[in-house]
């Protein structure tokens, strides 16, 4: 039987879509997804894995019910994408939206969403990979304050460059 959600499980809303943390019974939509907009695919194991260690960065995007977008992110700690110093990373492993719900600020409210959570796992910046064809994207990213970092030749297994793209999470005077 489904779940039944409640209000206090939305973290966000844009128009009629409802942002919430991404709970295991909606593993099959969270994959449909990935399988329908991205290339590159996971095994159960990595989304449950993502979600068992990092919750509140793993979120959907619904609509009457329906999951039509995700996100999911980890924590990393390494050098900084922004400068020479160790730091915790918020990493966008992954996120889509299927295709006829593009356009209406889904990507965008899962990605401040994501970046608030992070925040929250004592992460100070950002960072993501993406297509160095996939313009729309690399835009939405810029618009949200994303910088390109540095080329990474042949990352996709198709051969593609992914551009690794990286800002600073910085404390909002509301979230203290």
């Amino acid at each position: 039987m489904e779940r039944l959600s409640k209000e206090e499980d939305v973290i966000a809303t844009v128009g009629d879509y409802k942002i919430k943390v991404f709970s295991a019974d909606k593993l099959a939509d969270v994959m449909r997804i990935n399988k329908t907009c991205l290339p590159e695919n996971y095994p159960s194991s990595f989304f449950i894995y993502l979600h068992q260690n990092f919750p509140k960065a793993f979120l959907i995007a619904e609509k009457d019910g329906e999951v039509v977008g995700y996100i999911m992110c980890r924590v990393e700690y390494g050098l900084s994408n922004m400068g020479i110093k160790l730091t915790r990373k918020g990493h966008v492993v992954s996120i889509a939206v299927m295709p006829g719900h593009r356009r209406k600020g889904i990507a965008t409210a899962l990605l401040r969403a994501a970046e608030k959570a992070l925040k929250e796992y004592g992460a100070k910046e950002m960072m993501l990979e993406v297509r160095v064809s996939n313009t729309p994207a690399i835009s939405l990213y810029k618009k949200l304050g994303y910088k390109e970092v540095k080329v990474l030749k042949r990352y996709y297994s198709d051969g593609e460059d992914a551009y690794l793209m990286a800002k600073e999470l910085e404390e909002d005077d509301d979230e203290k």
